[in-house]
């Protein structure tokens, strides 16, 4: 049992930007100190894009710390944060108390999946087994063991039998010759048996080296699961299941145990339909429109779910501003997103895929985005009427951005149509 729906507390939209704000360090007073707190603060730092783990930790150091260095040694020294594989397949860098739970929950699973479809496709597009695998599998963990970390290229120069070929799809219109490096360490990866440590390059790099992983303790999943959504519903919480089961990429079913589990409790979520009575510009080819008021007034948004000592109502912060990054953790955090994004701007601000490109952020709603030009100017384009103290605000952290970016560039991997116009220049 679930809580009991007759108790249910109604928690609106500004009350769930107001926890958005404090709880992802976003709010000026809640800035962290390091990028392990950050980390912390928001379970996941979505890793597909090396780029975007900067960018994200950045935005919420408090003023005066160094974004780069500080996460450099955060996730190369002190090992503090970790790539993994994770929720959807997908690579974040994780607080490396929570890598149990989070392998045992989501990578776990996944790995025995690719494990499994390696082992398919060599046999039907190769002479090798599940013998020869482990034989190379074997070899790569030893010279990892004897040379502290090396590129894929330099293990292959070490361990020949990583540049062997194979033929994928025999017999279909997807056949073609793939490289059994690539896999090998991606399988060793999502088993934990191996993590990417520091990149050949800058801190945008997607070149990594392999260096072998810090053992940890196994979990028995049900829970791990559990762990894993405590925490998450401290970071997000109020949440839809909807939201959570497409968060962590589990069965309905596990997602519901996990929500028992933790003692979860429904709330109410209203719907506020004066978020978007600021004005809304009409984004179309990216240009500027009149501002659009809505009527007013709540509506109900379904059932969300909050941790039983997380009922207490949330202050709103002081104003803040922000701007984040391609894939940033927050804009990716929920499945169902209105109460914070105009549904007019999806199409400008995510790509296809549902990737979020970089985005401008005013008290918890997404106002705008952002883009590197490739002269090094971070410029942005509000896409609602915030005001004078907002669009100082946004102003002032475009500076910050743009002074410890420096001379780097950043271009997100996944590229969405404003960041696209903005960063083509004028």
């Amino acid at each position: 049992m679930l809580g009991r729906m007759s108790e249910t507390r109604a928690i609106g939209a500004a009350e769930r930007r107001a926890r958005l704000g404090v709880r992802h360090r976003l709010a000026a007073g809640a800035r962290a100190g390091s990028a392990a707190e950050v980390g912390d603060a928001l379970v996941a730092l979505h890793g597909t894009d090396p780029a975007s783990v900067f960018l994200a930790v950045g935005a919420r150091l408090a003023g005066g710390i160094g974004p780069v260095a500080e996460v450099e040694r955060a996730l190369y020294e002190d090992r503090t944060l970790v790539r993994m594989h994770g929720m959807r397949h997908t690579v974040f860098a994780f607080p490396a108390p929570l890598l149990p739970a989070v392998h045992a929950s989501t990578t776990h699973p996944a790995a025995v999946r690719e494990r499994t479809a390696l082992l398919a496709h060599l046999a039907a597009g190769s002479t090798f087994d599940a013998a020869w695998l482990a034989e190379t599998e074997r070899l790569v963990l030893a010279e990892l063991a004897v040379r502290g970390e090396a590129t894929g290229a330099e293990l292959g120069d070490a361990v020949p039998r990583l540049r062997s070929t194979y033929v994928y799809g025999p017999g279909t219109r997807q056949e073609g010759t793939q490289s059994v490096a690539s896999r090998v360490l991606r399988v060793l990866g999502m088993e934990g048996r191996i993590v990417r440590g520091r990149p050949q390059g800058t801190w945008t790099s997607s070149r990594f080296r392999w260096t072998l992983a810090d053992p940890h303790p196994e979990r028995e999943p049900a829970e791990a699961r559990a762990e894993l959504l405590r925490h998450w519903l401290a970071a997000c919480g109020p949440a839809t299941e909807a939201d959570l089961k497409w968060w962590t990429g589990w069965k309905v079913t596990d997602v519901r145990a996990a929500l028992s589990a933790t003692g979860a409790v429904p709330v109410t979520l209203e719907e506020d339909t004066t978020a978007r009575d600021t004005g809304s510009a009409r984004t179309g080819s990216g240009g500027t429109g009149p501002a659009r008021t809505g009527s007013g007034g709540t509506g109900s948004a379904g059932t969300g779910f909050v941790l039983p000592d997380d009922l207490a109502p949330v202050p709103e912060p002081e104003p803040w501003a922000a701007l984040l990054p391609a894939l940033d953790p927050t804009p990716m955090g929920w499945q169902a997103r209105d109460w914070f994004l105009d549904p007019e701007h999806r199409a400008a601000l995510y790509d296809r895929s549902g990737n979020i490109g970089p985005t401008v952020w005013w008290n918890g709603r997404i106002v705008g985005g952002w883009a590197q030009r490739p002269d090094g100017a971070v410029v942005h384009r509000l896409l609602t009427d915030v005001g004078a103290e907002a669009r100082r605000a946004i102003g002032a952290e475009a500076e910050r951005l743009a002074a410890w970016v420096g001379d780097v560039r950043v271009t997100p991997r996944f590229r969405t149509p404003l960041e696209r116009e903005l960063g083509a220049g004028p």
